[in-house]
């Protein structure tokens, strides 16, 4: 079954306790996007709303860390309650093995995710490193741009270079019923939503036709 991570980015953040609720009995993640204002050209949210997300739900907090120097803030986000940490590549380079050996070291999954101009091949050293890796369909940064369909295709790149069966391939970036099985097909099996699900008239419906 595919992994059904919504997007908060794309809830109302003056009632985000009952945002989360309205897909906590449908799923079993829930996306947080870190966004610093320098990495990405968007500020969001930072630990102590990680911390406080964490007090009101058991869902898995798959973080987003889309920031400069995330190696300074992993204990921050960690203890903070996230699940997974996810670093970009482009911020990591040459530090991304000893990045993910931190998180994992905080006993939580690590993720490694790549923007669309960011070719596969750079990162075929340390995917098999990683729990989950993200491939973005959208220049990072705001919610609601369209699926860069070409992105998509690095999907099975991943899965043709990985060893590891357990190797969870999120998508990122326009996901919607149509895009989302279009990735599926290509071999994704965790897909994050942020519109599709909280601008929706029938949320379960949405939710459902991602699984």
């Amino acid at each position: 079954m595919t992994i059904i991570s919504p997007s908060i980015l794309s809830a109302d953040f003056a009632d985000l306790k009952n945002e989360i609720k309205k897909v906590e009995n449908m799923v079993q993640w829930l996306h947080i996007d870190v966004m610093d204002g320098h990495f990405v050209p968007n500020i969001t949210i930072g630990v102590p709303v990680v911390k406080s997300i964490r007090k009101i739900t058991k869902l898995f907090l798959d973080t987003h860390l889309m920031i400069e120097n995330p190696e300074k803030y992993i204990d921050a986000f960690s203890d903070a309650g996230s699940d997974l940490l996810t670093v970009h590549f482009e911020a990591t380079k040459e530090k991304t093995p000893d990045i993910i050996e931190q998180i994992k070291k905080k006993n939580i999954k690590a993720g490694l995710s790549i923007k669309p101009n960011t070719k596969v091949h750079e990162i075929k050293d340390y995917i098999d490193l990683c729990d989950l890796i993200l491939v973005m369909t959208v220049e990072p940064g705001f919610g609601g741009q369209k699926f860069i369909e070409h992105c998509a295709y690095k999907i099975e790149e991943i899965k043709k270079i990985s060893k590891n069966k357990d190797l969870i391939i999120q998508v990122d970036g326009g996901i919607n019923d149509i895009t989302g099985k279009l990735c599926k097909d290509l071999g994704a099996n965790s897909l994050v939503a942020g519109n599709y699900i909280y601008k929706s008239d029938n949320i379960e419906h949405a939710i459902k036709s991602l699984i």
